[in-house]
C-alpha cells in the first residue's frame, strides 16, 4: 500500500479505535484509490486524504420528549456533516437503538461520495437519533420527532443541509419534522425530502433506491451481454429498498424470492411480483418491522426460515438492502457455490471486506453500495430541484430520469476502473471518481 495512505490510516485507527465502522468505510475508500494517489501527487501535497477523512462538523445533542403515559424520555440526536465542497450536505437520519457516532461517521463519509457520483451538487451528511420508533404511537413519534427537529431546525436548510429519510424514518416521521421545522422558522422550503405528494414531495422517492439498484444491475449484465429477463433475485430486508427493488425487477423480466427480518427470511418460489404483495410489504412494516415472518400468513405458499439469512438461496442476482455488514464471507462462499452471476450491494456497506473481496478474487461481478443504491439519494436530489422551481414532474420524468442517471453512474465506474488498470473493479471506479470530483472541488476552494 502506498506509504502516504497507510500513514493516513494508521493516524485515524490511532485517533479512534472504537469507531470500526468508519475505519473500514475510509479504509475501502482510501486503499482502492491508490492508482489515483499515485498518479497525482497534488493529493498528497495539499493533504486531501487527511481533510477529506474528517467531518466538517459533528453536533451531537439531547432529545426529551413525553409518551403517552407522561413519562419523560431522553434520547441522543446527531447530524454529522461531513463535506460541502460540492453542495449542501445531504443525507438521511436514522431512528435505530444501535445509531452511534462511529456509525453516522461511516455513513455521511459513504454519502460524499455517493453524491458525488449522481452529479448533482450535493455534498455528504447523515443524522439520526438512537430512538426506536418501533411500537411507538403516532402521538409518540410525532413528539419525538417535534423535539428532534427543535434542535435540528437551527444546523439544518435548503442551501444548508438537506435530511432525508433513512431506517426508521419514513413518510410520517419526515412529515412530522417537516411540520415543526415550518413551525419555528416560519418558511416553507425543501429542506427535506422524502416528503408528502401533497406537500413537496417527488414521485417515485419511496422506490427510488430499490428502482435504481435495479437499473444498476441491468448495466452490469448488459457488459456481460445479458439481461435481466428470467434472473432469479435474493433480496434481504423489507422495508421501502427492497420494495423497490421487487417492482423494478418484475418490470424488467427478473424475479425476486426472497425478504428477511430479523427475525429469518422468506422464500417465495412464485415471486414477490404482484401489487398485492407489494402492497403488503408496505403494511408490514406498519404491523412490526421486526417480523418477516407475518408475509407467510398472508401468503401460505411462501416458506419463512426463522434466524437464518437468504444468501443460500440459489439465484443469479444476490441484492442486500437492510443494513451494514449483512452480507459476510460464509455468505459470499454460499452464493458463490450456488452460480451467482452479479452481486449488487443495495445496503451501505451492506457486505464486510472479506465478502466483497472474494466476489472480486472470484470475478463476480461486485457493484458497491454507493454507486449502486445511489438511486434513492439521486431521486432526493430531483426532489430539491422541484422544490426550487416550484414544479411537480410527473413519474415518468423523474424515472426517466433516475435511470439515466443510473446509467451514468455505471459508465464513470466502468470507465475509470478500465483506466486505471482494474477493468471490471467497480469498488476502484466509483471511489476514484467520487473521491476525485470532491477533492478537486476542495483544491479549488483552498484550505477551508
Amino acid at each position: 500500500m502506498n506509504a502516504y495512505i497507510r500513514q493516513v490510516l494508521d493516524d485515524l485507527k490511532a485517533r479512534f479505535p472504537w469507531e470500526s465502522e468508519f475505519i473500514q468505510a475510509a479504509e475501502e475508500v482510501l486503499e482502492s484509490i491508490e492508482p489515483l494517489i499515485e498518479a497525482e501527487p497534488k493529493y498528497k501535497s495539499q493533504r486531501i486524504l487527511e481533510r477529506i477523512i474528517e467531518p466538517e462538523r459533528t453536533i451531537m445533542f439531547k432529545v426529551p420528549w413525553m409518551d403517552d403515559k407522561g413519562d419523560f424520555h431522553i434520547n441522543r440526536g446527531y447530524r454529522v456533516q461531513f463535506n460541502s465542497a460540492i453542495g449542501p450536505y445531504k443525507g438521511g437520519l436514522r431512528f435505530h437503538p444501535k445509531v452511534q457516532l462511529s456509525t453516522l461517521k461511516f455513513l455521511g463519509f459513504e454519502q460524499t461520495f455517493k453524491n458525488a457520483l449522481t452529479g448533482l451538487p450535493m455534498g455528504g451528511g447523515k443524522g439520526g437519533s438512537d430512538f426506536d420508533p418501533n411500537g411507538k404511537s403516532d402521538n409518540e413519534i410525532m413528539r419525538f420527532c417535534q423535539s428532534f427537529m427543535t434542535e435540528l431546525c437551527k444546523h439544518v436548510g435548503p442551501d444548508t443541509d438537506v435530511p432525508a429519510g433513512d431506517i426508521g424514518v419514513g413518510g410520517r416521521e419526515v412529515g412530522y419534522l417537516f411540520g415543526q421545522y415550518k413551525r419555528i422558522r416560519n418558511e416553507w422550503s425543501g429542506v427535506l425530502t422524502g416528503k408528502g405528494l401533497n406537500f413537496g414531495g417527488s414521485l417515485i422517492r419511496p422506490e427510488a433506491t430499490g428502482f435504481g439498484a435495479i437499473y444498476f444491475a441491468e448495466e452490469m449484465l448488459k457488459v456481460k451481454k445479458d439481461n435481466l429477463t428470467g434472473k432469479l433475485v435474493s433480496a434481504s430486508g423489507f422495508g421501502n429498498v427492497a420494495w423497490g427493488a421487487c417492482i423494478k425487477a418484475t418490470q424488467l423480466g427478473a424475479k425476486v424470492v426472497t425478504i428477511s427480518g430479523p427475525d429469518g427470511y422468506i422464500h417465495d418460489p412464485d415471486g414477490i411480483g404482484t401489487q398485492e404483495k407489494w402492497n403488503y410489504l408496505e403494511q408490514m412494516l406498519i404491523i412490526d418491522r421486526n417480523k418477516v415472518e407475518t408475509y407467510v400468513k398472508k401468503f401460505p405458499s411462501a416458506m419463512f426460515h426463522a434466524g437464518k439469512k437468504p444468501w443460500g438461496v440459489k439465484v443469479d442476482i444476490a441484492m442486500p438492502c437492510a443494513i451494514q455488514n449483512e452480507l459476510d464471507g460464509d455468505d459470499a462462499k454460499a452464493l458463490i457455490a450456488n452460480g451467482v452471476k452479479i452481486v449488487v450491494e443495495t445496503s451501505n456497506m451492506g457486505c464486510t471486506p472479506e465478502a466483497w473481496k472474494l466476489f472480486i478474487e472470484k470475478k463476480i461481478p461486485f457493484g458497491p453500495g454507493k454507486a449502486a443504491n445511489a438511486g434513492g439519494v439521486a431521486t432526493s436530489g430531483l426532489e430539491m430541484s422541484q422544490n426550487s422551481m416550484r414544479l411537480n414532474w410527473s413519474a415518468k420524468e423523474v424515472d426517466d430520469r433516475l435511470h439515466e442517471i443510473m446509467i451514468n453512474i455505471h459508465r464513470a465506474a466502468w470507465d475509470a476502473a478500465k483506466q486505471y488498470g482494474f477493468e471490471g473493479n467497480y469498488v476502484i471506479g466509483a471511489n476514484i471518481v467520487g473521491f476525485k470530483k470532491v477533492a478537486d472541488a476542495m483544491i479549488s476552494q483552498g484550505l477551508v
